[in-house]
């Protein structure tokens, strides 16, 4: 996945993210509601996938005007193993500066275009409304919710309009 936005790159993961994927998932922010801080060991299996092709579903994000990570983002299959899942983790830094609402609108977009879904869903826990604004910023709206991980999950989804 190569995309450009305003402000940012969307690349295949490559090697020389390591650092920044290793800061993502042990930053305590970012995985708060995603179950905490990932153990070292499964980081290094996370890490060692980025040298194997992804299909163009997994994308690090680069900020233009520093280079700088600032995270990543991805279409993968939902837990349903039906439907694909927009995910994102962006570093805390980054926050509230419209880089996430910008990221994911980009990649939905890409799903629909280059991907040719028709639906594309994203998970979030309820208490986690700064991403539930995020999702639905974005044009996509409350499905359902579940009860995964031991807490409340509502599912988000967005039809390609092409095929409503």
């Amino acid at each position: 996945m190569n995309l450009e936005t305003n402000r940012c790159k969307l690349r295949t993961l490559k090697a020389c993210d390591r650092q920044g994927v290793l800061r993502v998932y042990q930053d305590e922010q970012v995985r708060r509601y995603l179950g905490g801080p990932v153990e070292e060991a499964l980081i290094k299996r996370l890490i060692k996938r980025l040298d194997e092709p992804d299909e163009g579903r997994f994308a690090t994000v680069i900020e233009k005007r520093t280079g700088s990570f600032i995270g990543m983002v991805s279409i993968a299959l939902h837990h349903d193993q039906i439907n694909e899942e927009v995910s994102y983790q962006l570093l805390p830094e980054w926050w509230g500066k419209g880089y996430g609402k910008e990221v994911v609108s980009a990649v939905l977009q890409y799903a629909f275009q280059n991907l040719h879904l028709k639906k594309v869903v994203a998970e979030t826990q309820a208490a986690n409304t700064r991403s539930c604004r995020l999702l639905e910023s974005v044009g996509m709206n409350k499905e359902t919710a579940v009860d995964r991980f031991g807490e409340k999950q509502i599912i988000y989804a967005i039809y390609n309009n092409d095929h409503t």
